[in-house]
């Protein structure tokens, strides 16, 4: 589905009176003009998700016009075919996961140059299983006055496991995409309470399926609770609404948030081609800054404009579902088994907590995870992972964006991070089984984990060997 621009009559006779400004500026030599956007009319794509929504409030109020950018934003029917069209040139940019632009610079499924500077949001994501594994992993759940006690690890689920393997049944759940963050928060939880979620042996086996107690494979996010229902799929970890929509339907339960695996965990980017990023710099630029300006509106006062980006997200165009099954994780709250609602302020972050900005110990995380699970099946230096790092994860063309909108008067500096930012977050143990991640030390972090490759271990033949 497609949404175009629309100058409003206001905003052209606003826009003419900025160039006659500029023209009489220039003409007393007392300014010069603004920087030329090499590219006016974009076309953006985007999954529907409610992560999409800097890409629908930047177009919906404006912030894209003011930039003078022209902009059509496209639904597309999955992760894959939106990478390639990016590739391909038919997509100026997209709303991507965060593993994407990483997995495709090191060629881990489609090779290609692509970028990112802007990091969507945090959080956002939970794991959802059906009614009758919530059955079973119950009476393995501390309760405290009826209620399950939160966070509920996948200690409770390895027994369930365990006797699909022992009747000879396949665990089967499902993931958005290989590279998803979806895919690293699921079997992080999983080994996290001594399941295997499988490997992967590029470029013979790239199931993911190697030695698992768990088979994990891709189902799109719309689909996936339609597939759990039908019984394909015994769980699942995806973006909203699709997990708050199985609570409405009745036919399944989540069980842990993203945020209570990995607190505010970077979840989706906007990327586009490095060839695309240097053809149009100043373009780029204009971009990054209405989506900064749409981040920053959708966190504003303690999250007062959310009812309406749910309004924006309902319709079809965007996400098209429904205002209440948006709203249940927009709004701060988060419905888990029916009726146990409970604040969940955080489950999704557009601007605090720096949200917006592209650090390196992010990206490094994810190429930990890439190796864990043999995607990158030979052992890298530390050195590696940065260098890899900062080909894919922008934060130069961040900064000069910020800058450009504190000096419009838009924001304020105290809203950025610092020039001296580095890039790397302080060391932290905010995971679900307490293990400090040290996005410096790459290999030491992953020699932490009972499960998982590390050092000189790589997967051959479907078995682990040094």
């Amino acid at each position: 589905m497609k949404q175009t621009g629309r100058l409003t009559i206001n905003k052209l006779i606003t826009a003419l009176a900025a160039v006659a400004a500029i023209s009489i500026l220039s003409f007393a030599g007392c300014a010069g003009a603004a920087e030329k956007l090499e590219k006016e009319s974009l076309k953006l794509g985007f999954i529907k998700l409610t992560d999409m929504a800097p890409l629908a409030v930047a177009f919906e109020k404006g912030y894209f016009e003011d930039e003078g950018l022209s902009v059509q934003l496209e639904a597309q029917a999955n992760w894959k075919v939106l990478l390639d069209r990016v590739i391909g040139g038919e997509l100026d940019g997209a709303h991507m996961l965060a593993g994407q632009p990483i997995g495709s610079t090191i060629g881990f499924g489609t090779k290609a140059d692509i970028i990112t500077a802007f990091s969507m949001d945090l959080n956002g994501n939970a794991i959802t299983v059906s009614n009758e594994i919530w059955k079973q992993m119950k009476p393995a759940i501390p309760m405290k006055d009826g209620k399950p006690v939160h966070p509920i690890k996948a200690d409770a689920l390895k027994p369930v496991v365990d006797k699909f393997k022992s009747e000879g049944k396949p665990f089967n759940m499902g993931m958005v995409f290989p590279v998803s963050t979806h895919n690293y928060e699921l079997r992080y939880w999983l080994a996290a309470g001594g399941i295997k979620p499988g490997y992967y042996a590029p470029p013979q086996d790239t199931s993911g399926q190697l030695d698992a107690d768990a088979l994990l494979s891709v189902t799109p996010p719309p689909q996936m609770p339609a597939t759990m229902d039908s019984g394909t799929i015994v769980g699942y970890c995806v973006g909203e609404p699709w997990n708050q929509q199985a609570v409405f339907k009745g036919i399944g339960v989540p069980v842990i948030s993203d945020y209570e695996i990995w607190k505010n965990n970077p979840e989706k980017v906007f990327g586009v081609s490095k060839e695309w990023a240097d053809k149009n710099p100043n373009t780029h630029k204009a971009v990054i800054k209405a989506l900064i300006r749409a981040a920053m509106w959708l966190d504003a006062e303690n999250n007062k404009n959310r009812p309406e980006a749910v309004e924006m997200l309902s319709q079809k165009q965007y996400v098209g579902a429904d205002y209440e099954v948006l709203a249940n994780s927009m709004t701060g709250t988060f419905e888990y088994e029916k009726g146990d609602k409970r604040p969940l302020p955080d489950f999704n972050v557009f601007f605090r907590h720096n949200a917006t900005y592209p650090y390196y110990s992010d990206a490094i995380w994810y190429l930990t995870q890439m190796r864990r699970w043999g995607q990158i099946n030979e052992q890298k230096p530390d050195a590696w992972f940065m260098e890899t790092a900062k080909k894919v994860y922008r934060p130069d063309i961040y900064m000069a964006a910020a800058k450009a909108l504190i000096a419009e008067g838009k924001a304020k500096a105290g809203d950025f991070p610092a020039d001296n930012e580095t890039g790397f977050k302080a060391p932290s143990g905010d995971f679900i089984d307490g293990v400090v991640y040290d996005g410096a030390k790459p290999n030491d972090y992953l020699a932490k984990f009972a499960i998982g490759l590390k050092g000189k271990q790589k997967v051959v033949d479907g078995k682990v060997v040094e």
